[in-house]
């Protein structure tokens, strides 16, 4: 599925434009201009030489495109999906320059802290689910039950995938529709036979995206659920969350393993964790790194050089 740079600062409309006053009474006398001299033997071969070095440039970039620095930075971080005519499932962007490492991954071991809501929700809650008409609809699915559904509990879910089982906790406290959205998905075997299609290992951004039965960040149930998210939210080692794109209420089916080092803003409802089965397998996923050979999105990621594909969820 939600995937920067600060404006310069601008001189005051009624202030000055130069670095200090103009003063006309103060300008110098006209003088005759000099005659031009010639140059220096060395002062020539630098002149070839700089301009040896502008064509250079000049053929590199018609060889090979912007170089990264040149091109448009992503606006907008985000887990979730691609702006545009369909509904793209980009994830979190991250808020640093993404690159496909050429050196061995950095994964921090151990697992972070969950977060929590300082205030608890109503228990039980109400939830709703709306179809979307504007979205294509990947694979057919009933929608979720609408009503009422607990938020306290935790439901064990584990993810059997052709990389290694995967196991996770949902839990009810920190988003319970999602929850709901989520078993509601898997019983109806919606993950199954799908691939995860993102892997980002960049520093700021490290997590494996899952859930979209297109297989290119492109895909979804043909409805939409609500954001569940707070201020306190983080995104460290160990945390499942959902994908969606840069409007608010806009995820669905895909979501997102963080493995490492994730600097987001809190827009990505956090419904979850992995246990340390399943980050030993994102771990050696992550180490793989991502595919050259397959298209990413421009910001680093893409699909994983090692396949994870989703053969079956179980759930209670």
């Amino acid at each position: 599925m939600s995937e920067p740079g600060a404006p310069g600062e601008r001189p005051d409309e009624g202030g000055p434009r130069y670095p200090y006053p103009r003063q006309p009474s103060q300008y110098p006398q006209w003088q005759p201009p000099a005659p031009p001299k010639k140059l220096s033997p060395a002062a020539s071969v630098l002149i070839i030489g700089s301009m040896g070095v502008v064509i250079l440039m000049v053929l590199a970039f018609l060889a090979w495109g912007y170089p990264g620095f040149l091109r448009e930075p992503d606006g907008k971080a985000s887990i979730g999906t691609h702006p545009g005519g369909s509904v793209t499932r980009v994830s979190p962007t991250p808020t640093v320059t993404a690159s496909v490492p050429s050196i061995p991954v950095s994964l921090p071991g151990g697992r972070a802290p969950m977060p929590s809501r300082t205030k608890p929700l109503a228990d039980p809650l109400t939830c709703a689910f709306t179809p979307d008409p504007g979205s294509p609809v990947a694979k057919r699915v009933a929608l979720p039950p609408d009503g009422p559904a607990p938020s306290s509990g935790t439901v064990p879910v584990r993810l059997a995938t052709s990389a290694g089982d995967i196991g996770l906790t949902l839990d009810r406290a920190l988003a319970p529709c999602t929850v709901v959205n989520f078993l509601s998905l898997a019983r109806h075997g919606y993950y199954d036979g799908t691939a995860c299609h993102r892997l980002s290992v960049t520093t700021g951004l490290q997590m494996l995206q899952c859930g979209d039965p297109v297989g290119d960040g492109t895909g979804g149930p043909g409805y939409t659920i609500r954001d569940e998210v707070f201020p306190e939210l983080t995104y460290g080692r160990g945390v499942l969350a959902m994908a969606k794109t840069s409007e608010p209420d806009s995820g669905g089916s895909q979501f997102f393993l963080v493995f490492g080092d994730t600097r987001i803003p809190p827009q990505y409802t956090v419904f979850g964790s992995i246990d340390d089965a399943g980050l030993a397998v994102l771990d050696t996923v992550a180490r793989g790194g991502v595919d050259p050979a397959k298209p990413g999105i421009g910001d680093g990621s893409g699909p994983p050089k090692t396949p994870v594909k989703l053969t079956h969820v179980t759930t209670p």
